[in-house]
């Protein structure tokens, strides 16, 4: 069938029978692992999805290359190296290319994204994209009269429509699991999630809605440290009754508490922003330190992570900015953000602070690059990218090594802000989202709530207070949602916003 010279219809069949091949195993996976096919009305679902996907691809593609042939070629070789892209992440990390995974994607910064390289990437994208790419290029299509595309469309749209309503028993099963399958069809998946997140992106507020003016009610001084975790999921806490020792220094320290938490999504940007913002919600409102930061609060923001909201204050500094001031091998990890800390909140010239460390420890793939070799105390570990190719133990040993490095993190924390003899302090962690770490088969995190495990969104809500400043509500669970109005509270801060019920200190 790879003849020089082709009809644009059969063009058209010819790609939507390499896209079928090359990139739908994953979505027909799915498919028959939530199917019951043995039965007849599964056997007619998979057959006529078989037939749907190959022929409105080829639709598709057909309506593209008669509109204009040389920007077909270029749309079509682009769609095929990003579906190897796609389907190389889809098929290591059992992630789905939905809305949420690609406001991922694109608020990837290099670092993160370099450390999933690997030779199997580059296996996927030359022989499933740039192999085909080079045929695509150097085939000659040929046209058909507008009246023949007219026939030809015509009865295609009817036998689509047809093939959907002859399936109306089926709509309820394709209803409950379209955004899994949407986030698996190539290339919909991420040119339809593209388009949306950018349409829900444009429709945000492009500023955000200021929150009522807040009083500080005393003088006396405070300060809160909000540590913000990366992919910590709390069952991997040994405070939280893992059998491994992944907090031999927290385990030690007094008035120190932890609370079941969960996340209110499994992805970094919509995590932060629901620590940091009044309630959850679309909108964009004025998150913790840009209100606290306005209502003359000392607000420090030390990141070695990415994803926040806009952060409007004097005091932001990345890794970049961290570096100059840090000496040693420690600085290459999120000790960094520890550098001068506590001389910083000492040379404050006001009463109440606020600091925010937002970490990157527990970020995947590369677990084992995470910490400090000292900090190796699990072993063996994985220190492959591709983590279905490490086994349980390697994967879960070097994920572990990262909690214990928190922990350690954590402790110093502490042991500064116990100095501050004149301070009321609090430090509270809590994390972004959790971490899967091949249960039911699945790496990382990013799947949609709705369907989410566990591990992904069971995460630690530590908080630790300084003796004589404040005692906790016998709280059992907490979501990401109590930060804001605890931080409110701890500060005395007294603000038209705030919600007691959310506050976790009495």
């Amino acid at each position: 069938m790879l003849k020089n010279n082709l009809k644009i219809t059969h063009f058209a069949l010819l790609m939507s029978a390499l896209n079928f091949l090359f990139f739908y195993f994953p979505f027909y996976s799915f498919v028959f692992n939530h199917l019951d096919y043995k039965s007849f009305n599964g056997v007619i679902l998979v057959i006529s999805l078989v037939i749907l996907t190959l022929v409105l691809n080829a639709f598709v593609f057909y309506l593209i290359f008669f509109l204009s042939r040389f920007v077909g070629k270029i749309l079509l070789i682009i769609t095929f190296i990003i579906n190897a892209l796609a389907v190389y992440f889809v098929n290591t990390y059992s992630v789905i290319i939905d809305e949420s995974m690609i406001g991922n994607v694109l608020n990837t910064n290099y670092e993160e994204s370099s450390s999933f390289f690997s030779i199997r990437l580059i296996l996927y994208i030359v022989f499933l994209g740039i192999i085909p790419s080079i045929y695509i290029y150097k085939v000659k299509i040929i046209n058909v009269t507008l009246k023949q595309f007219l026939i030809t469309t015509s009865l295609t749209l009817l036998f689509i429509l047809t093939l959907v309503f002859a399936n109306a028993s089926n709509w309820l099963w394709i209803d409950k699991n379209s955004k899994t399958l949407g986030g698996l069809a190539m290339p919909w998946s991420y040119s339809v999630n593209t388009s949306l997140f950018y349409i829900h992106k444009f429709k945000k507020n492009e500023k955000e809605i200021l929150l009522p003016n807040a009083v500080i009610k005393d003088n006396q001084k405070s300060v809160v440290v909000l540590v913000i975790g990366e992919s910590a999921r709390s069952e991997n806490f040994s405070l939280y009754g893992y059998k491994k020792n992944t907090n031999p220094l927290l385990s030690k320290v007094p008035n120190l508490f932890h609370f079941d938490g969960t996340s209110c999504a499994t992805y970094t940007t919509a995590g932060v922003k629901g620590i940091l913002e009044h309630t959850n919600t679309d909108d964009l409102y004025e998150i913790l330190p840009n209100y606290l930061y306005r209502n003359n609060v000392e607000v420090v923001w030390r990141t070695s992570n990415w994803g926040e909201p806009p952060v409007h204050i004097k005091n932001y500094k990345n890794r970049a900015a961290l570096m100059p001031n840090c000496k040693g091998a420690d600085c290459n990890y999120d000790e960094i953000l520890l550098t001068g800390l506590k001389e910083q909140i000492l040379a404050s010239t006001k009463n109440k602070i606020l600091i925010i460390l937002h970490t990157s420890t527990s970020h995947g793939p590369t677990y084992s690059k995470k910490y400090p070799p000292q900090f190796e105390t699990f072993k063996p570990v994985c220190n492959s990218v591709e983590l279905g190719k490490c086994s349980q133990t390697e994967l879960i040993n070097a994920y572990d090594n990262t909690i214990v490095y928190t922990d350690y993190i954590l402790s110093q924390v502490i042991e500064d802000l116990k100095e501050l003899k004149e301070y009321k302090s609090t430090m509270i962690f809590v994390s972004d989202h959790g971490e899967s770490l091949g249960e039911k088969n699945l790496y990382m995190h990013g799947l949609p709530l709705s369907i989410a495990p566990k591990e992904q969104y069971e995460i630690p809500f530590i908080v630790w207070v300084s003796d004589g400043s404040k005692q906790l509500k016998s709280n059992k669970t907490l979501t990401q949602g109590n930060v804001f109005h605890s931080v409110l509270n701890f500060l005395n801060i007294e603000s038209p916003i705030y919600d007691e019920k959310m506050n976790i200190f009495k």
